[in-house]
């Protein structure tokens, strides 16, 4: 089937895309604002036409092992929530990465702390980008900032996770998934047969021979020196993932002199803030990062001689302002603009934040 333009949420884009991607399973619980992932599959019922599981669990922690297991059988398997239910899925995460099993994550995120509101929100940084379960593991995070990638992020998420056997997160926010936005679905890929999932899964396991189990599944390791073996190797598959994977992209960066960083939806309204400050003379820049993990430490560094200053904006506090300045490490100014709880910046606050944090006079 050729690709179809529709026009549709960012979380409705996921739900398409993973039917269309050929996902095995899904297994959710409904949590506001992403509910509409598992709403929509269940409405397009994929189980009669591609034979997609689409299993709504008891609780986001039956999810998530119903994931691992899934995993664990070389099944393409995601799972969907937002922020207060990733937090209860982040044991079953660490053990996924631990067993060195391929899945798909995304996480719409809301406003904390605890239940706080249903607002859209980028809070959820350092719980996905820092690890927030147990452990020296990292995800693949992806930062989309608009409904078509969160459709593309499906298939770039799935694949990235086979290639490297570690869990893949899309991270987006309440803005990105519910917002309607043209979206281009890609066409519907052949299902797998037992002999290609066998052929791509070797490590899966696939039932109990005569005898022991050839394959046996789990993360854990009794003998501290063979735990280290395995930490040290998961080590350095992340740095050939840094090496290869850090994604980025820049808008007016080459000549600016105050450079914002952004990602999801922030990012978008950094780029009217960019385009108000040219009006004005003032040479902004933006850096949005579309990975989270792994961070694009070196581009940040490489404008750090170039520019006056970095704000990083952030529907936070202030947590991926600590990964810019570790990049930079102190060669030029960095300053961080947030808002909190669910509130959104506009573009002019952005604009009177960069005056007021470099003490400009425009």
């Amino acid at each position: 089937m050729s690709d179809e333009i529709r026009l549709m949420k960012g979380n409705e884009a996921i739900a398409h895309a993973a039917v269309r991607y050929g996902v095995d399973a899904y297994f959710g619980y409904p949590i506001t604002p992403q509910s509409e992932i598992m709403e929509t599959l269940m409405a397009e019922q994929p189980w009669e036409t591609t034979g997609m599981t689409v299993l709504q669990a008891e609780s986001e922690v039956a999810a998530i092992n119903m994931v691992y297991g899934g995993a664990g059988s070389g099944r393409r398997v995601m799972t969907s929530s937002s922020s207060p239910g990733i937090s209860l899925k982040q044991e079953g995460i660490s053990y996924i990465a631990g067993a060195e099993l391929p899945c798909l994550i995304v996480n719409v995120m809301r406003g904390g702390p605890g239940l706080g509101t249903i607002q859209p929100s980028q809070a959820d940084y350092f719980q996905t980008v820092k690890g927030g379960g147990h452990g020296d593991y990292r995800l693949i995070t992806l930062a989309p900032a608009s409904v078509q990638e969160m459709a593309d992020f499906v298939a770039l998420g799935f694949d990235l996770s086979f290639k490297y056997l570690t869990p893949a997160m899309i991270l987006a926010d309440g803005i990105i998934g519910q917002m309607m936005e043209k979206v281009v679905l890609p066409p519907f890929r052949a299902r797998r047969s037992e002999e290609e999932i066998v052929q791509e899964s070797p490590w899966a396991v696939r039932g109990k021979p005569a005898g022991r189990s050839r394959n046996v599944i789990t993360s854990l390791e009794l003998d501290p020196v063979a735990m280290e073996v395995n930490n040290l190797r998961f080590q350095a598959r992340y740095r050939r993932i840094e090496e290869e994977e850090t994604r980025y992209e820049t808008f007016m960066g080459e000549d600016a002199d105050y450079l914002l960083i952004a990602f999801g939806s922030s990012a978008r309204i950094c780029r009217k803030a960019v385009e108000l400050g040219r009006a004005e003379g003032l040479k902004l820049g933006l850096l949005r990062p579309i990975t989270l993990w792994p961070f694009p430490s070196e581009a940040i560094a490489g404008y750090a001689a170039g520019v006056k200053g970095m704000l990083s904006v952030e529907l936070n506090a202030g947590q991926m302002v600590e990964d810019v300045r570790l990049a930079v490490e102190g060669r030029v100014r960095v300053r961080h603009f947030g808002r909190l709880g669910g509130m959104v910046f506009t573009p002019d606050e952005i604009l009177s934040a960069v005056k007021t944090k470099f003490e400009l006079k425009v």
